[in-house]
């Protein structure tokens, strides 16, 4: 491989074992050819390549605390960072995290954080998987059909085979798609509309998801997440 191998040289062994298996490695040097290809005649890929596993590298399949499944990467400059919803500090906050946001006050009195950035999410076993992990610029849901979706059932499969028990959040129907790969007698599964501005309030907004999932893992002893950044100062909303 020669796009791709830079990401996957700094994975947790774990990780690599999944995708290490005969099916996923064929899967994966076909994306990997295309997307050698798509970058030589100039196209600009996000994120950038050495991020596209970024969602794997913090955590093992074993210690996932919290998944949370998004679809594509941002596409705009500056904006993907391999985590799903997630943007660098200094980014401009998107529609959607911004509506997480607000849940997150309604549901546990969290003021609005000043950064996207989710990275303090994923050092505490927050998984956030896109189901495809890469996105032409500009061109939302342009690598949907590049061949990322066996790649990443595989991740979400690896998670309910080898976690002993975890918390599947999925907002949209296209995540809700996923619930059949998951062990809900092990696992605990919420869903609820996609955070978008086009779904939002049909029943993401209330849906106190967080305040769920950290009751669920605390009673378990597997501890809470601490959902809150540094918080805004002047106001998001």
């Amino acid at each position: 491989m020669t796009y791709l191998a830079p990401a996957l040289a700094t994975l947790p062994a774990a990780w690599q074992q999944v995708l290490a298996t005969p099916a996923i490695s064929a899967q994966l040097a076909v994306i990997d050819a295309q997307l050698a290809d798509r970058a030589a005649a100039g196209a600009v890929i996000y994120p950038p390549r050495e991020l596209v596993f970024n969602a794997l590298r913090h955590v093992a399949p074993a210690d996932i605390r919290v998944v949370i499944i998004g679809q594509d990467p941002y596409h705009g400059a500056g904006e993907a960072m391999g985590l799903s919803f997630s943007v660098p500090d200094g980014v401009k906050i998107p529609p959607s995290l911004r509506n997480i946001y607000k849940e997150q006050l309604s549901d546990l009195g969290l003021p609005p954080p000043a950064s996207g950035n989710l990275t303090h999410w994923a050092a505490q076993g927050v998984l956030l998987l896109n189901a495809s992990l890469t996105v032409e610029a500009d061109r939302a849901g342009s690598h949907g059909k590049l061949g990322w979706q066996p790649v990443t059932d595989a991740l979400i499969d690896a998670v309910n085979a080898a976690n002993p028990g975890c918390v599947f959040l999925l907002w949209g129907n296209w995540a809700h798609g996923k619930a059949e790969r998951i062990d809900a007698a092990r696992h605990c599964v919420l869903k609820a509309a996609h955070p978008s501005p086009l779904s939002a309030s049909r029943g993401f907004l209330g849906c106190r998801h967080f305040s769920q999932a950290n009751q669920w893992l605390a009673e378990r002893g597997r501890g809470e997440i601490a959902w809150g950044g540094a918080v805004a100062q002047g106001g998001l909303f």
